[in-house]
């Protein structure tokens, strides 16, 4: 029964997030935008037709979902975030990743890649955990491993987290488990170092409360979405 309360908090704040995203979204129906981690494209369509584009372009390393985007019109490329992007300079409009950053490796490789792609005047869009979200600071004080980096390893999920959602599920990828988890802060100044301006966060979710408390504090909600301008 608890368990199924979790994930009910967990599902109300993502259906947040995903909204904290659009509303970071710009109408522009002259936009190229591109879709970090596109998965099978189903959301990278609602964020084209927030924004009323149709040039669409995502990235995918799983070539099952990455089939599944293009059936859906979208330009896909199959290809590891912890390398350079195969794109000129300047070629996107607007960037977005959505829970993808804390899954990469090189993580100064991917942010500086989607700022050398992005034109002047482009914006990132990048949601993720909030390693500094009550829930993650309740799991620490308890010497268990904080809930956004449970999911460190191929072997079992949910490790050190008897509350983890995923707790022992197994036959994940490498490339779906957790490697670096920003806090409100962390997030804002690691964008600095990559020279991006203007930098807004917007908060889903604060657990045991209603994921709509995370509005008003971003700095200790589950998500944080950050919006910023090259």
């Amino acid at each position: 029964m608890f368990r199924s309360f979790l994930v009910t908090l967990f599902d109300a704040t993502y259906t947040l997030n995903k909204s904290n995203i659009l509303s970071f979204c710009q109408t522009d129906p002259k936009a190229k935008i591109l879709d970090l981690g596109c998965d099978d494209g189903i959301w990278t369509e609602a964020i084209a037709r927030k924004i009323g584009t149709s040039e669409v372009h995502g990235i995918e390393i799983v070539p099952e979902r990455a089939a599944a985007a293009r059936e859906r019109g979208i330009s896909v490329v199959e290809h590891d975030l912890n390398y350079p992007l195969p794109y000129a300079d300047g070629s996107f409009d607007m960037i977005h990743a959505n829970q993808v950053i804390e899954h990469v490796g090189s993580i100064d490789t991917f942010t500086a890649e989607i700022f050398r792609c992005l034109r002047p005047g482009g914006y990132v869009v990048i949601s993720t955990e909030n390693a500094s979200s009550w829930h993650n600071i309740g799991a620490t004080i308890l010497g268990w491993q904080m809930f956004s980096l449970t999911n460190l390893s191929v072997k079992r999920l949910g490790v050190g987290n008897p509350l983890a959602v995923h707790r022992h599920d197994t036959g994940h990828l490498g490339s779906w488990t957790h490697k670096t988890i920003f806090s409100y802060r962390g997030l804002i100044e690691f964008l600095g170092c990559h020279q991006f301006r203007h930098v807004q966060i917007r908060g889903s979710g604060y657990y045991p409360l209603a994921a709509k408390f995370g509005l008003l504090d971003p700095r200790h909600a589950h998500f944080i979405t950050a919006y910023a301008q090259k």
